[in-house]
């Protein structure tokens, strides 16, 4: 079942007992590792021998189990009755064929790992907050329901994570955007039994294509659950940065007030000219809502055209030279996915096209960028930046994006971390999104095409680098 509208919640799963860990308190039910665990799957073949042989007087043997008088004489009398014999099974006969029963599920069920943030007493306060560890995307509920088995920790760095110990048993990877599990191909090299990735999100850039392609690992992502939420997060940072909003906040918040400091570099929108670098469902997005400010013009660098008929909608023309879509705006915001041929495309050699005093707007990648080329922009006054993605996440405490200020405009700096696209609307619908994809693959069905970012060893998309199809 997926869960509801704005006002449904994912509940946590029974447990028996809690325990606390490295970075939260993870519920679990009877023996586990520490992590939030649910039953396997029972509906195999092979389970059918012992099932059927301990299930046949299983509340007979459990009263004799308790004390009670050995059901010898019932089953001789009702085997009288029938006419049809009653094997007499001991006790040890039957303890055995439950253990072989249990052996055999845990050999057999599907293990689904979950990589999510650890959202505390905010989670509880709140159980749309479902990209936490304590609300899991609902797939407490799910896998229960199903009998999977689920493991969900925030704990994914380093050789001795809980990520590290638990891939290598994982049938599925569950993991979003915004606290990443990175699937390295060391990690896909090791997941012997992995055969399907799951961003709750936009944007797999966090695996390693190459290697899941190598081993047949179906990645796929939510499409289009947050496209909205990051594009209104675009234009929301724009004007924090046009309108010069950061520096003026933080005045107020001094107890100053001093309105020439912040009014000599604030601008209005209209009139300016304002470009996305990747044209797709989210840059398409932030074009629309830039329309009504009466833009110069707007542009858009993508290796592909618009539709005629969506560029006449927002009134977009396209820029096919880089250096010279740069030099034309006064903003810049990204909009493009990750992979090696737009790693680092904005550094110290672009930003030189770039116009003195444009804004440069990144709620794509962080890795899109050289970090120390953009901090060093900003602290020289050249450009003034915001975003919320950053080339590592969680970002460490020292990184100059967090620190970075423009001495021109008293800020120039709009960054903040990475929760464009995890509003709480977009949670339900990434969550939703997350448990249809892994329902479609324990049944067998076919993935919605746009989905799928690579399947049965190839690309489905050229969205990851333009590559061509085998």
């Amino acid at each position: 079942m997926l869960l509801g509208q704005a006002g449904g919640t994912a509940r946590q799963l029974p447990c028996d007992r809690t325990r606390s860990l490295q970075t939260s308190e993870i519920y679990f039910g009877g023996a586990s590792s520490g992590l939030l665990r649910t039953a396997g799957r029972m509906h195999r073949s092979s389970l059918a021998v012992p099932t059927i042989l301990f299930e046949r007087h299983a509340s007979e043997w459990r009263q004799y189990g308790q004390g009670q008088s050995p059901p010898s004489d019932a089953l001789r009398a009702r085997s009288r009755r029938s006419r049809a014999p009653v094997p007499h099974i001991s006790p040890l006969l039957y303890v055995f064929a439950v253990f072989v029963a249990v052996l055999t599920l845990a050999a057999l069920r599907e293990q689904v790992l979950c990589i999510l943030y650890v959202g505390g007493k905010h989670a509880e306060e709140e159980k749309r907050l479902l990209g936490t560890v304590e609300n899991a995307l609902g797939l407490p509920d799910y896998c229960k329901k199903n009998n999977i088995e689920l493991v969900v920790t925030a704990d994914k760095e380093g050789p001795d994570s809980d990520f590290a110990k638990h891939i290598v048993d994982a049938d599925v990877l569950v993991t979003t955007p915004f606290h990443p599990g990175y699937l390295t191909r060391e990690y896909i090299e090791k997941a012997k039994n992995l055969k399907l990735a799951i961003t709750a999100g936009v944007g797999s850039d966090h695996i390693d294509l190459n290697a899941a392609n190598e081993k047949k690992i179906t990645v796929a992502e939510v499409t289009g659950s947050n496209v909205v939420s990051v594009a209104e997060h675009v234009v929301m940072s724009i004007l924090i940065l046009v309108r010069n909003y950061t520096p003026a906040h933080e005045q107020i918040m001094r107890g100053d007030w001093e309105v020439a400091a912040v009014a000599k570099a604030a601008f209005d929108l209209e009139g300016k000219v304002v470009g996305t670098l990747g044209a797709g469902r989210i840059g398409f997005r932030v074009l629309q809502r830039l329309k009504p400010f009466d833009c110069k013009e707007l542009l858009y660098y993508d290796y592909a055209p618009l539709p005629e008929d969506a560029a006449k909608e927002v009134g977009a023309r396209r820029v096919e030279d880089l250096k010279e879509f740069l030099s034309q705006c006064d903003v810049v915001t990204l909009n493009c996915p990750l992979h090696e041929g737009t790693k680092g495309i904005i550094n110290k050699e672009t930003i030189g096209y770039m116009k003195p005093g444009a804004w440069l707007v990144n709620t794509a990648r962080g890795a899109l960028c050289v970090a120390e080329d953009v901090a060093e922009a900003v602290n020289s006054g050249y450009v003034l930046s915001g975003g919320d993605v950053w080339p590592k996440q969680p970002a460490p405490a020292d990184h100059p994006w967090r620190s970075m200020r423009n001495p021109k405009s008293g800020g120039g700096n709009a960054m903040v971390a990475h929760y464009s696209g995890t509003t709480l609307d977009a949670q339900i619908r990434y969550a939703n999104g997350a448990i249809s994809i892994l329902d479609n693959w324990l049944n067998g069905k076919a993935q919605l095409p746009a989905n799928v970012i690579v399947e049965n060893g190839d690309y489905a998309t050229k969205a990851y680098g333009q590559r061509e199809k085998k």
